[in-house]
């Protein structure tokens, strides 16, 4: 390290990498060449902007009464099998889906504004996915021969591994992290780093290089009148910055140091660079709560609509964001908990897309749902239990939409997909191949799919045809 004090031009050097390292930044210029070189090939336009959102649900979402059975028949052993769980048929949101076998489906009756996005061919739903550590059938998962993911139904570790894609293995980066390790020089000159999170700290943007940078729904997190010219007591301002800007022989004290710079260089970054696009208050007027201000997870997705507005003051042109909705847990009282949530999801996700679409942009912004696992298809008598392959929802212009994804599992208790009694349902889609169909959009090559989803070579599908390349 250096033992002198560093200069002000070197500050600002270190300022500029906020989000990743000097080491980090050189070490991808091979990268750049590299990816320069495939787009050439492809074809595709240098400036083209992809923002990828992924949509968290933390507890675990009864993907069983997301997507629901309508035909007649399937209807009836739905309603047998759920019990008290079970949505009335004439509530259920019929979906009009091209080429399909015969059976119908609906979705839950708070989710009209997706069901619109899947009639107008904007959103996608990919069946029963879920955490795998290679295929497996119901006879491997009941002879113990075969690795399953470790701790199957436990939500913690269920969490990392969705984020980490990686669930036989300890891993420290997440698939989103290690995607802009290898497409961050594609941000040439921005000073933030591609992984933004809403919702706090998360696996899924951890890469080897990429710092995620953490903002709240109401903006960048700073200090506040730290500013020379507006700072009350100007000897306060010069003292912290002297501290900040020193060469320290500590390591701990050195790294507090650079991260301190960083979340200010950030935070004036990102101040200046809001001040110039949208609130975007009357894009989430759907999303309003009852006593006023947006729903949770609205309010998320208007912070990141805005900075995706301002990607072009932050020298970005690839952008990946976290945001989440907790309380999917539903062990009591699931009609009413699920419902509500269901609802506030709903209108964010549909007024988000309209926001994109408003901008010119929802051809360059995919958002995708995960979750911890599904929920048990039978009832514990108040809700349901933890489970395993789950539906998720694809949205934006790039996706070939009004389509469902997949198989839909058999949905019969203690069936051939079901692990025991309770209906939990073997995944036919595995986490890696959903997110590689998502990560060759967002411009991976093929070739790299294997260091953003070291598992990816077990499975047969690593594009699921769901986004248009």
């Amino acid at each position: 390290m250096k033992s002198q004090r560093i200069t002000r031009r070197e500050f600002i050097g270190q300022a500029a990498c906020a989000g990743f390292s000097f080491a980090g930044l050189l070490s991808t210029i091979g990268t750049l060449r590299l990816f320069n070189a495939t787009v050439s090939a492809q074809g595709l336009p240098t400036d083209d902007s992809r923002i990828l959102v992924c949509l968290f649900l933390y507890g675990g979402n009864d993907a069983n009464n997301t997507l629901v059975p309508r035909d007649l028949s399937a209807y009836a052993d739905y309603e047998r099998d759920r019990g008290i769980l079970a949505l009335p048929r004439e509530s259920l949101l019929p979906l009009n889906i091209p080429n399909d076998d015969g059976r119908e489906f609906g979705l839950h009756p708070a989710m009209a504004p997706l069901q619109s996005l899947f009639q107008d061919e904007r959103m996608a739903i990919v069946c029963n996915v879920g955490t795998l550590v290679a295929p497996i059938t119901k006879a491997e998962y009941l002879s113990g021969g075969a690795a399953l993911p470790p701790h199957l139904f436990s939500h913690n570790d269920q969490q990392v591994q969705w984020q980490t894609s990686v669930p036989d293995s300890q891993r420290i980066t997440g698939w989103g992290g290690r995607m802009a390790d290898l497409m961050q020089s594609l941000n040439e000159g921005s000073q933030v780093s591609m992984n933004i999170s809403i919702a706090g700290s998360n696996f899924f943007q951890v890469g080897e290089e990429v710092v995620q940078y953490h903002v709240t729904p109401q903006g960048s997190i700073g200090l506040s009148q730290y500013d020379e010219l507006s700072t009350p007591v100007r000897e306060t301002y010069m003292g912290l910055n002297q501290m900040l800007n020193r060469s320290y022989g500590h390591l701990f004290e050195q790294e507090y140091a650079d991260i301190m710079n960083r979340a200010i260089a950030n935070d004036t970054l990102l101040k200046s660079a809001l001040e110039n696009v949208q609130d975007h208050n009357d894009t989430f007027a759907n999303s309003t709560l009852p006593e006023g201000g947006l729903n949770p997870v609205a309010a998320q997705l208007r912070m990141i609509l805005r900075l995706i507005e301002a990607r072009h003051s932050l020298s970005m042109r690839r952008q990946i964001f976290f945001a989440a909705l907790g309380g999917f847990d539903t062990h009591d009282e699931q009609l009413d908990d699920h419902d509500a949530l269901l609802e506030q999801l709903s209108h964010a996700v549909a007024d988000f897309y309209h926001g994109t679409a408003a901008l010119g942009i929802a051809d360059k912004v995919t958002l995708f749902t995960a979750s911890d696992f599904n929920r048990t298809y039978n009832s514990n008598g108040k809700g349901s239990d933890h489970a395993w392959g789950g539906h998720h929802i694809i949205v934006g212009d790039a996706v070939n939409g009004g389509q469902i994804y997949g198989d839909m599992p058999i949905l019969q208790i203690q069936g051939p997909q079901d692990t025991g009694t309770r209906g939990s349902w073997i995944p036919t889609i595995s986490t890696d191949e959903m997110s590689a169909t998502l990560a060759r959009w967002f411009g991976i090559a093929e070739g790299d799919l294997p260091l953003v989803l070291p598992n990816i070579g077990r499975f047969a599908q690593p594009d699921l045809g769901f986004m248009a390349l």
